[in-house]
């Protein structure tokens, strides 16, 4: 009677036991999982990059602990495809950028946007990007992205027409003196703020005219429009900012 009872905790413990253990995770699945939808592209006469930050570690966890991104950067002699695109030795730490102070760069939500100005004209650069979490450990980097910068598209000329309950934007722009019109940005800011990286519309604007609704009342806003060209290697660039115009609601008659 004994021996039998003996067994039967043996078996119950060692059933109970299996089904409480979670998967066996390595250190170096407790990394920053690489960001994604890293882009690089021509506005104006800098490199406008784009990315979404991790969320998760290379486990597959949520990721609480990510404390910033390193980004690094090649200047290329050729404007032509460079040998190895995807050869990494030949580049340069540009920025490491931490989240809690993220210098000149803007977050919306997940999504980092920054500005490099170190480039002059007339050359090709390439980035990459690698977060780290803040006991220093690093996850895997993104692939490379490439980007030409040539001469800037001629910008919008812009025109504020202020209503009661929205605000009007008209703009011209000559056509491109190289590569093909997609269309338009519309950047909006608020007086006194910096005007955000991103702009108002989530594609390219075809038509010359934007209303702008949802305002709040006796708010100055601030606004340029930039045009959006095809570049002949077949990048999209930015033309620089139209001239910059305010306008607020104007008050019922």
């Amino acid at each position: 009677m004994g021996g039998r009872f003996l067994l039967l905790f043996v078996v119950v413990s060692l059933v109970a036991g299996c089904g409480k253990k979670g998967p066996l995770l390595y250190p170096d699945m407790l990394v920053p999982a690489a960001v994604s939808g890293l882009t690089a592209s021509q506005s104006g006469s800098s490199v406008k990059l784009a990315f979404v930050l991790p969320d998760k570690d290379l486990a597959g966890r949520s990721l609480r602990d990510l404390a910033g991104v390193s980004i690094f950067k090649r200047v290329e002699s050729s404007l032509q495809q460079p040998d190895c695109p995807a050869c990494t030795d030949d580049f340069h730490l540009f920025r490491k950028l931490y989240l809690d102070l993220p210098d000149a760069a803007q977050v919306y939500g997940n999504k980092v946007v920054l500005l490099d100005s170190e480039t002059p004209r007339d050359t090709a650069y390439s980035y990459y990007v690698v977060p780290f979490a803040r006991d220093n450990s690093v996850g895997p980097s993104s692939a490379p992205v490439r980007v030409r910068v040539t001469r800037s598209p001629l910008p919008p000329v812009l025109q504020v027409l202020p209503a009661p309950t929205e605000i009007k934007l008209e703009f011209v722009a000559l056509a491109p003196e190289e590569g093909t019109l997609v269309g338009y940005n519309v950047y909006r800011g608020a007086k006194g703020e910096l005007m955000p990286y991103l702009p108002l519309n989530k594609e390219p604007l075809a038509e010359t005219v934007y209303v702008d609704s949802g305002l709040e009342r006796k708010m100055v806003y601030r606004y340029v429009v930039r045009a959006v060209v095809r570049m002949p290697w077949g990048g999209i660039a930015e033309s620089v900012a139209s001239n910059e115009e305010e306008g607020a609601l104007k008050e019922e008659e």
